[in-house]
């Protein structure tokens, strides 16, 4: 599906911490509806006075203490000057931390140019910190993925093939053994660090799940609320397959090339499972998950089988 990314105005921003960062906003409501995206990534930080902390690259502006002493240090031309700097930058918002009083000339002049104006009694550090994160979340480039996202043994699993090939029922099963339904159908990805994205379930389908011949089951009522997960990370794929679109050449029987899918542009790790009467899927899932864990952690049993082989051969000559 097609590549997203992430939006948010100023004024939902506002909303959603304010009261968890007691934010107050001053001045500039004008400039709600301004946009924060990553369509200035890779701007670098403006200095402007002393060291102003960065927050993001759409211009979040957070002045500390530091900042705050050296505006109210002057006066006369020389505030306006400064103050006209600052907001020469195109600053989607500006932030005054840890209580600090607010100039009478920064009110005035983010009225005057719509820009929004938040005073916080919490340190500029913890703001900064949950600023980061939230904006992080909020503009993550983002896809859809169709399958069933699952947490598997700890794991964020998203089993992937053809309509009716079996998927939901697998993802069933799953859950009667203890694992967590995260998604059905459809799973949003964000890309939220470099080798890292988060898979979570739409609103409108959250908790229910699908199956032929039963209908949409609510996966938390019948269960209960550990058979659910609200997001997860993605670190496997796990594609069911009719064994005629493998054929014999495509089963890699020692399974010596890793297989990969890049989405976003991380490379997650895949494997394929043909579906035949009377193979346990369930299982099959729970033990590929196992193997990928120990994969990460250096163990390999593919290469300790032919370790093995050529030392037996060795020993033969």
């Amino acid at each position: 599906m097609d590549n997203q990314l992430g939006y948010v105005s100023v004024e939902t921003l506002f909303h959603d911490l304010a009261e968890q960062l007691s934010l107050q906003w001053v001045a500039g409501r004008a400039g709600g509806h301004r946009s924060l995206s990553f369509g200035a990534l890779h701007k670098p930080a403006l200095a402007l006075i002393g060291h102003l902390n960065f927050v993001h690259p759409n211009r979040v502006q957070v002045l500390d203490c530091d900042e705050m002493n050296y505006l109210h240090g002057l006066s006369g031309p020389s505030l306006q000057e400064a103050i006209d700097h600052l907001f020469s930058n195109e600053l989607a918002a500006i932030v005054v931390s840890n209580g600090e009083p607010v100039p009478a000339v920064l009110r005035q002049t983010a009225e005057r140019t719509g820009t929004p104006l938040f005073s916080s009694t919490l340190a500029s550090t913890i703001l900064m910190s949950y600023l980061g994160h939230y904006l992080n979340q909020s503009l993550a480039e983002m896809t859809s993925q169709h399958g069933v996202f699952l947490e598997v043994l700890g794991m964020g699993v998203l089993i992937k093939g053809d309509a009716g090939v079996g998927k939901s029922e697998l993802a069933l099963e799953l859950v009667t053994r203890g694992h967590r339904l995260v998604a059905d159908d459809v799973v949003e990805l964000k890309h939220v660090a470099p080798d890292t994205l988060e898979g979570n379930c739409p609103a409108l389908i959250r908790d229910f799940l699908e199956v032929r011949g039963l209908g949409i089951l609510n996966i938390r009522f019948l269960f209960g609320e550990t058979a659910v997960k609200l997001q997860k990370n993605l670190r496997l794929i796990v594609e069911l397959v009719h064994p005629q679109e493998i054929g014999e050449v495509g089963l890699n029987r020692l399974d010596m090339v890793a297989s990969t899918e890049t989405i976003l542009g991380v490379a997650i790790p895949k494997v394929r499972i043909p579906v035949a009467a009377g193979r346990n899927l369930a299982v099959l899932v729970e033990v590929a998950v196992r193997n990928h864990i120990l994969k990460s952690r250096g163990i390999n049993p593919v290469e300790q089988f032919i370790k093995r082989q050529q030392a037996a051969i060795d020993e033969g000559n």
